[in-house]
């Protein structure tokens, strides 16, 4: 074909391409089930433009371009009909095959930011639980300490700037170097300590062979705070508690186990200190293990994490 007939014929060849990309395929994805019709209607114009593709090639370019030297031919016969439906239905069906792979590749875009906003915000909420009720209880324990007039009121107050300083700052970050994680479980052991009058005694047993490994803030900070809300506690068998942190080579081991409280016990559990920890954990590793064993009188945690699995959201 003559670059003078492709010029005379490309209007034909965009205004099907054209129907079938913002018209036919429109319909098509808004009314989903109920295609027929689109179908149809595409069909029809695909049947216009073939015969006004005939109409053309057989009064204006056999006549003006080629003179009559391709010799004499019928205006609808068959052979000259499919030449002109695959010279014309191509460029639409290829323009309308890459514009849906685009439109399917873009929704698909669209589900995983959605997924990932949905995802971060959850986080953000998770994070926000854990957060301000240690930040309440702190201050619940230090007014206490006041109307006893407690010595311990000032250093109660210093180590509550820090938790304030970490809540404020470091907790707002995706990540903390797990040494920073270690020194605020460390400091809020020692306040519960002093609030507590020592009980229940916690064994806190830390190795850490890299402290600059990284680790979501306060993901551990909820596991800790269940021992001191539901340990037994003073006057009852089995006060001490341990608190068992060990990481190697990328792999955190975090082990937990106490005698659980007489009140905790005829209680329906104790997991609501810990549900969003283990959310957070759910969300941001791919490969971990969590046992939470609860028997009654004894209440072990058994997580074991690969930080090394850490899934980006």
């Amino acid at each position: 074909m003559s670059a003078e007939t492709e010029l005379v014929m490309i209007p034909l060849k965009l205004v099907l391409t054209y129907y079938a990309l913002y018209v036919f395929l429109k319909e098509v994805l808004n009314e989903k089930k109920h295609f027929i019709f689109p179908f149809l209607r595409l069909l029809a114009l695909t049947a216009v433009c073939v015969v006004l593709y005939r109409i053309v090639d057989h009064y204006l370019v056999s006549t003006f371009i080629y003179h009559g030297s391709a010799g004499p031919s019928t205006l609808f016969g068959v052979m000259n009909i499919w030449y002109a439906l695959f010279d014309i239905g191509p460029a639409a069906v290829i323009a309308l095959i890459i514009k849906f792979v685009r439109i399917q590749f873009g929704n698909r875009e669209k589900e995983r930011t959605l997924v990932k906003e949905k995802l971060e915000a959850e986080l953000r909420l998770l994070r926000n639980q854990i957060n301000p009720r240690f930040l309440f209880n702190t201050l619940d324990n230090i007014y206490a300490l006041s109307l006893k007039r407690s010595d311990d009121t000032p250093e109660v107050i210093m180590e509550l700037s820090k938790f304030l300083n970490f809540m404020l700052y470091e907790s707002r970050k995706e990540m903390i170097i797990i040494g920073d994680e270690m020194r605020i479980l460390d400091d809020y052991i020692g306040l519960e300590r002093i609030w507590r009058d020592g009980t229940p005694e916690i064994d806190f047993i830390c190795e850490i062979d890299n402290e600059m490994e990284q680790i979501p803030p306060s993901l551990l900070l909820s596991f800790v705070d269940n021992v001191f809300e539901h340990a037994a506690s003073r006057g009852h068998s089995g006060t001490r508690a341990l608190i068992d942190i060990k990481l190697q080579s990328g792999i955190l081991r975090f082990n937990i186990e106490h005698i659980l409280d007489v009140d905790t016990r005829n209680a329906s559990g104790c997991y609501d200190n810990i549900s969003s920890s283990r959310r957070q954990i759910e969300l941001l590793y791919t490969d971990y293990h969590l046992d939470i064993d609860d028997q009654k009188e004894y209440f072990k945690v058994d997580l074991v994490i690969n930080l090394k699995s850490y899934a980006k959201i």
